[in-house]
């Protein structure tokens, strides 16, 4: 009996190892751009190309920055609870506290007054969450749907997550960025501070294509395609910057996400600046963030520091920059608080806004939604934040990783391997 219990237990160990290495590491595509576009990346013509092979539809709309949770729950509450048609929420995580509780109220009394409510939560993200927390939405009259609840049936898409944090209120208004709904972001906890993140409220044109990656996933949830004059208050708007969303879900090992990064890293000609919590770049991202900076791009990545809330991916975060730090890559690591931001901005005119984290699991197995738009101020908005969060950053160099470790070269043979595979 004992070795048939040590055999289980190693055999457990063995698939959750081969899990983990899944979700950091692979499979993805070979992402390369061998023709490199010659037109300036302000230019119509680079814009429609990203557009198109992103799948895009190119929109107005005015952006405003929203930075920690100080600022963008008080304006999306707001914004709920001036919904007037109707309101819908997509986010990974919604955990009961204070936030969550002000949000549901705001919800609660909308779905009462008539407005249609629907929100969708992760079934793995929230999975603390209990489903009679929405009980008051439900009896209001508002719609709840969890994204991939642990069923048998569903068992061989355990590992596709929405990981997508959106919001549309009547058609016009969106919300988008990294943060989901809870305590984390506005008040922290006795051990961590509040989170830094930032989101963005979008009024315009392009909160259609908000309104469609919620649709997608709706009709999965629900089985319902989402209709109804209510949900659909678009006009069309002639001011504000060019921009699209792209709706990434994994199908054939490959995201739209995906796509859109590695085409703007391999367009950069001047600067290269990515936030992200979990810095865990594929052989691709990798290769196209050396190559940018031999040939001169500025290239500066800012990550989770000490308050990271997963430590080993610090640690092989920090293994695999090694590379990028010998091809003049400088990278930082944030100290007050666990940054969870998801911001690149490219040559101080195109910026890229959303939920996807610079690793294998946003890019290959969730479904994400990001923006990317076309505007040096809002570019120089978003490099003015990463310049105030240098200042609280430690600046990584080659001294401080020490020698390649055992653990660095068991990295690198497991993305070999599925380099191999890909």
């Amino acid at each position: 009996m004992t070795r048939a219990l040590a055999a289980v237990g190693a055999g457990a160990l063995i698939v959750g190892a081969g899990s983990l290495a899944m979700d950091l590491f692979g499979p993805s595509l070979p992402y390369r751009m061998p023709d490199a576009m010659d037109c300036a990346l302000d230019s119509d013509e680079f814009l429609r190309f990203l557009s198109i092979v992103t799948d895009g539809t190119i929109r107005r709309c005015r952006i405003a920055r929203l930075r920690n949770g100080a600022e963008f729950y008080p304006a999306e509450i707001g914004a709920i609870r001036a919904a007037q048609r109707s309101v819908n929420l997509e986010y990974y995580e919604f955990s009961p506290g204070e936030v969550a509780a002000a949000v549901l109220d705001a919800l609660v009394e909308r779905a009462r007054a008539g407005v249609e409510v629907r929100v969708i939560v992760d079934a793995a993200g929230s999975f603390g969450t209990p489903s009679s927390f929405f009980d008051r939405l439900r009896a209001a009259g508002g719609q709840m749907r969890w994204y991939n609840p642990f069923r048998v049936q569903t068992w061989q898409r355990v590992n596709n997550r929405t990981h997508r944090k959106l919001m549309t209120i009547d058609g016009t208004t969106g919300f988008i960025g990294g943060a989901g709904i809870a305590d984390r972001w506005l008040t922290g906890t006795r051990t961590s501070p509040p989170w830094r993140d930032t989101v963005f409220r979008l009024e315009g044109d392009m909160v259609a294509g908000l309104v469609s990656s919620f649709s997608e996933n709706w009709l999965e949830c629900a089985g319902e395609i989402l209709s109804g004059s209510k949900q659909f208050g678009l006009t069309a708007a002639d001011e504000g910057p060019r921009g699209f969303v792209v709706i990434s879900t994994p199908h054939g090992g490959g995201t739209q996400a995906r796509i859109l990064f590695q085409a703007l890293i391999q367009s950069a000609r001047k600067s290269i600046r990515i936030t992200t919590p979990y810095f865990l770049p594929d052989h691709s991202a990798r290769r196209a963030l050396a190559e940018a900076a031999r040939r001169g791009v500025e290239v500066q990545i800012l990550t989770a520091g000490p308050h990271i809330d997963h430590p080993m991916v610090r640690k092989l975060s920090r293994d695999s920059s090694r590379r990028l730090l010998e091809a003049g890559a400088e990278l930082f690591e944030y100290q007050p608080a666990m940054i969870h931001a998801k911001l690149m901005t490219v040559d101080e005119q195109w910026s890229v806004v959303g939920s996807a984290n610079f690793d294998h699991r946003s890019f290959a197995l969730n479904d994400e939604v990001n923006l990317a738009v076309l505007d040096s101020a809002l570019a120089a908005t978003i490099e003015g934040d990463f310049r105030d969060d240098l200042r609280e950053s430690q600046r990584l160099t080659l001294q401080m990783l020490g020698k390649r470790t055992a653990l660095q070269r068991e990295v690198e043979v497991v993305e070999e391997a599925v380099q191999r595979e890909s």
